[in-house]
């Protein structure tokens, strides 16, 4: 049943959050969340789907207000929150909130440091606008979840949309009616294909969300409306992308109980529905040394959408490797590697790994849930050795402390502006809260690749 009341009631509770509504426990998720983002966002900075984006947008660009975090180029803040986005989820590293497989922060975060710039904010104001950017594209997400992810839709794309535009427009100051049309406009650009997964256009998604995101609260500063029901109206966004609408999802315990306490962070750059299998076969390699040479065949018993999502039988591509279970059971375990290094185009392509890949068979079993995974693999000898991973590292059972968030960090973002700069934007990142200006965070790391650079 329609409820007239969903969008006005959750754009009341975003503009009347204040920085003390938010708990502790909550403020500190937001900033491993933030952390984490900004490792992501450096960490992807060289890749050739960000060079080909910034040589696209750069020629067209306004006023050069914000940075491009891990690189020397500006741009005006709407692009800044579209560069910044891409560069967070194209190595597939980056947070999630499990309930809706949704990426929570690359739409969120790429669009409020990029306003940061342009529109200083403290720490402390920023970290709750975060945080209320995230909680309302979860619980949207989880409104429509799983019916409007199983019709095609990328829901980092259509529910972080929201986000954005409710992180920024809380910022901006936006009163209930304004926010109500930020909300609409959101509504009506929220998009993104599961047809892109395995090439650049994915990490396209959560960059435009930011970037409308952001836009949404701008025009609805500046007085363009828009619906007042853009969410739950029968032919607003809900009704019309999937056939599932728990309008409960969005408003019960909100401000009660946070889905941004949720958040998880990925300790292996690929699909998460594959984490259990590395992890696995991580664990194998270590306990077989020497005689995974004697591999004859790789078993896996998976949940259906693990095949759905990740089936890639023969990738190409670094991309396309990040969605194949078969390259990432292979590569993990010849080379126990399941960072940024174990999905490019070399590895995907690697005489050995694509040997093993080729005899790694995989079963669905709808019995098995989507967050485990039975190994078994038979030897050359015909001898058989059994692994069973119930939840993998990273999961809400076994997360990531915060030593394993800044060693991530460090791994991925030192090969982009090296050792003593990524101290910096890691304590800047960590510190978030305490600032006076949340935009040193993005100057610090953009000044970082100009002086990697000279």
């Amino acid at each position: 049943m329609t409820s007239p009341a969903v969008t006005r009631n959750l754009a009341d509770w975003i503009v009347g959050v204040r920085d003390d509504d938010v708990p502790a426990e909550v403020r500190r998720e937001g900033v491993r969340t933030f952390v984490n983002w900004a490792g992501c966002a450096v960490g992807g900075a060289s890749h050739e789907t960000v060079d080909a984006a910034l040589r696209a947008v750069d020629p067209f660009s306004g006023p050069r207000k914000a940075s491009v975090l891990g690189r020397s180029e500006r741009l005006d803040v709407l692009h800044a929150a579209l560069l910044n986005g891409i560069s967070s989820h194209v190595l597939d590293y980056d947070d999630t909130h499990l309930k809706t497989i949704i990426h929570p922060a690359g739409p969120v975060a790429s669009a409020l440091l990029a306003v940061a710039e342009a529109r200083p904010m403290s720490g402390r104001a920023f970290l709750t606008s975060l945080v209320v950017g995230v909680e309302v594209e979860c619980r949207i997400g989880n409104a429509v979840y799983p019916d409007h992810y199983d019709r095609g839709w990328h829901i980092t794309g259509t529910a972080g949309v929201f986000g954005a535009a409710a992180a920024v427009g809380r910022a901006i100051g936006l009163d209930t009616t304004r926010m109500q049309w930020a909300l609409g406009l959101a509504a009506t650009q929220a998009s993104g294909l599961r047809e892109m997964f395995g090439t650049m256009t994915k990490s396209f998604h959560p960059g435009r969300a930011a970037q409308n995101g952001a836009m949404s609260a701008f025009l609805a500063e500046a007085g363009y409306d828009s619906s007042l029901q853009g969410i739950e109206a029968p032919r607003g966004f809900a009704n019309v992308l999937s056939d599932k609408q728990d309008y409960g999802e969005i408003l019960d315990g909100l401000g009660r109980s946070w889905e941004a306490a949720l958040n998880s962070y990925k300790p292996f750059a690929c699909g998460i529905v594959i984490h259990p299998t590395i992890d696995g076969c991580q664990q194998l390699r270590e306990e077989l040394g020497e005689r995974v040479s004697e591999i004859a065949e790789v078993r896996l018993t998976t949940h259906p959408l693990v095949l759905e999502l990740t089936g890639k039988r023969t990738p190409k591509t670094g991309l396309e490797g990040k969605f194949s279970v078969y390259h990432s059971a292979s590569c993990a375990l010849l080379t126990g590697d399941g960072s940024p290094t174990a999905f490019t185009d070399e590895m995907v392509n690697r005489p050995d790994i694509m040997d093993l890949r080729d005899r790694v068979q995989a079963t669905a079993d709808p019995a098995c849930h989507e967050a485990s995974v039975d190994i078994e693999l038979v030897f050359r000898d015909g001898s058989t050795v059994a692994k069973h991973i119930e939840r993998a590292i990273g999961s809400r059972e076994k997360p990531l402390s915060d030593e394993q968030v800044s060693a991530k960090f460090t791994h991925q973002a030192e090969l982009v502006v090296g050792a003593d700069q990524t101290r910096r934007i890691l304590d800047a990142a960590w510190g978030v809260e305490d600032l006076a200006d949340a935009g040193e965070v993005a100057r610090t790391a953009a000044t970082g690749a100009r002086a990697a650079a000279e």
